[in-house]
């Protein structure tokens, strides 16, 4: 791995929830186990796909807390503290630096916040008040603001700024973000291995719930320049991957990781199981990972 923090796959781990929807945690220490065991570089916990604005405030910092303590220093842990009111994403961030989380991932301000430049800025300066690493976001389909490579120079000004994870899906954009120079993290599951040979410096990245040996078997391959190999691994990975990014991302990760035995439950309400005409779709894409998966190393 590069000597970037958070570099190589940051497991953006599912939530498990019980038949009631409440938050399993035994399920939960079971799967944490299981990736750490798979050789994940990092866990990202309330995350995206971990259904984070689902959960109330309480739940996610009592998640946050509960991960942290199980994985007890033996991979890196990354907490999501996006939240609607700066002052909560500072409590927030603070409470994850007391569980000895390694650094935070935050959403710019969304829902009708600031997508001036300076704004961002502001925001993200406030954030910083709290002391752990922070990995921005750009993604600009879901909150309104893009981050620019302008805007990414000017954030890498911030102390404990150390990142952006971009989720745009556009190539283009996030090889202009690798090009500042600035460690850029692909956040896109479709883009892996494009995003690596264009210079990402980690991952983030949901759909590893599914095959987690498979995914770190890529990474590694990656980071050694071992190009061939990660062409090779990637065909495995990628039908799964592109089909999971066109819709139903969310559901679509839960049920695929339950196919292939990573089972964290149904996703929380609002959200629903996967469409049962989508499952279908969804076991041919993970055909050629389930013997490739149970094989890996």
């Amino acid at each position: 791995m590069s000597a970037f923090a958070f570099s190589g796959v940051n497991l953006a781990i599912t939530t498990p929830f019980d038949a009631q929807g409440k938050i399993d945690f035994a399920r939960f220490e079971s799967l944490i186990e299981r990736y750490i065991a798979a050789g994940v570089h990092g866990i990202v916990l309330s995350s995206g796909t971990g259904m984070h604005v689902y959960l109330s405030k309480d739940e996610s910092k009592e998640l946050v807390a509960f991960g942290a303590k199980v994985i007890d220093g033996r991979v890196r842990v990354i907490a999501q503290t996006s939240a609607l009111l700066v002052e909560d994403v500072l409590e927030r961030t603070r409470h994850a630096k007391d569980c000895g989380a390694d650094g935070v991932m935050v959403l710019p301000p969304f829902f009708e916040g600031p997508t001036d430049d300076q704004g961002i800025i502001d925001f993200y300066s406030t954030v910083s008040q709290a002391g752990l690493p922070i990995i921005g976001y750009n993604v600009p389909q879901a909150v309104g603001v893009e981050v620019t490579p302008a805007l990414f120079r000017q954030l890498s000004e911030i102390p404990n700024f150390v990142s952006v994870k971009d989720s745009s899906g556009d190539l283009a954009a996030q090889a202009a973000l690798s090009r500042t120079g600035l460690a850029t993290m692909n956040g896109a599951d479709p883009l892996v291995p494009y995003a690596l040979f264009a210079g990402a410096a980690g991952l983030i990245w949901g759909g590893a719930n599914m095959a987690p040996k498979t995914c770190v078997a890529l990474a590694n391959a990656a980071s050694e320049g071992r190009w061939a190999e990660v062409q090779q691994i990637w065909k495995h990975l990628a039908p799964v991957m592109s089909l999971i990014w066109q819709g139903d991302y969310v559901q679509s990760v839960y049920a695929g990781a339950q196919i292939m035995g990573y089972d964290a439950g149904n996703p929380r309400r609002p959200l629903r199981r996967l469409a049962e005409e989508k499952l279908g779709a969804l076991r041919e894409a993970l055909v050629p990972l389930i013997d490739h998966e149970a094989s890996a190393s």
